[in-house]
């Protein structure tokens, strides 16, 4: 994720530094860094090449940021989780190539009862005031949205757009390339492709703009919405069978299709949380032991 790091010596000559700012000894810079005014570097921050922090960034810990990400005013990276479990051990924070992190943002790194690093990926957008919180795992292309806040180890997948002020239950699953409306409070996994709305976050059809920008063609978006009314009927208006059998029916008709695959491969997942309800007060449960 890092590229050509140079040592400390001929990197922070490599790099601009403004002067009031303090980069502790040990702290590897990578060529062409711009620090700004007031920040403060940690002596086991990694940062690439490129990498832009504006003015009062602060960046701690054992914490590894890409080439040519972009930390705006007032962000904190790398700090200390909010875990009273946490008892200082040496976990880590990795931020993926040309991320942008906006103003206010906080990314907490890992706790040693969990993965031991949070993590974010290439090319995500973190917008101001959000907080991605100890042990979370945000994939590649993600968008957060002003205000959103996390709990610990949730975990994100690639391509997934989070609205502002949602509020995500710590080890819930959002698939890829989902959909969270703003101010929804998102108590449980979310399939990829999945759009939820609400105050509590109900399933209300799929990502259908995405698939459409993203170059699905139309005869696929038309399977994909097959198999989703097959597996989650209108409004539950048919009860009649149990979502195991949607499950079943829905494989053996429309299984070969990859995103149907990816979507029955993330209900069946382990999940801590199951599956977001589907709106109209239905339940996309599925019964399985001790996940």
């Amino acid at each position: 994720m890092l590229t050509d790091l140079a040592g400390p010596d001929a990197g922070i000559q490599a790099a601009e530094i403004h002067p009031s700012s303090i980069v502790a000894e040990g702290a590897r810079i990578g060529r062409g860094v711009r620090i700004g005014p007031w920040c403060m570097i940690g002596p086991d921050v990694r940062i690439g090449d490129g990498t832009q922090l504006i003015a009062n960034v602060i960046v701690d810990g054992q914490t590894q940021i890409g080439p040519g990400v972009t930390c705006y005013p007032f962000t904190t990276i790398g700090m200390a989780p909010q875990d009273l479990k946490y008892r200082g051990e040496a976990t880590r924070c990795v931020i993926g190539a040309r991320t942008v992190i906006r103003e206010n943002v906080t990314i907490h790194r890992g706790t040693a009862t969990g993965s031991g690093v949070t993590q974010v990926g290439d090319d995500c957008l973190i917008m101001a005031n959000s907080h991605v919180a100890h042990d979370c795992t945000i994939g590649n292309g993600v968008i957060i949205v002003n205000n959103v806040v996390m709990g610990g180890h949730v975990t994100i997948s690639d391509h997934a757009r989070i609205m502002g002020s949602a509020a995500l239950h710590q080890f819930v699953r959002i698939g890829r390339a989902a959909l969270v409306g703003g101010v929804c409070g998102v108590e449980a996994d979310v399939i990829p492709y999945g759009s939820v709305l609400g105050n509590r976050a109900r399933l209300v059809g799929l990502h259908w703009i995405w698939l459409k920008r993203n170059g699905v063609q139309p005869d696929e978006i038309h399977r994909l919405r097959r198999a989703f009314r097959a597996l989650y009927p209108r409004a539950m208006e048919d009860e009649t069978s149990a979502f195991s059998q949607r499950l079943d029916a829905v494989r053996a008709e429309y299984g070969n299709e990859p995103r149907v695959a990816e979507i029955l491969a993330f209900i069946e997942a382990p999940s801590h949380r199951g599956l977001v309800r589907v709106a109209g007060g239905g339940t996309a449960s599925i019964e399985t032991d001790g996940v």
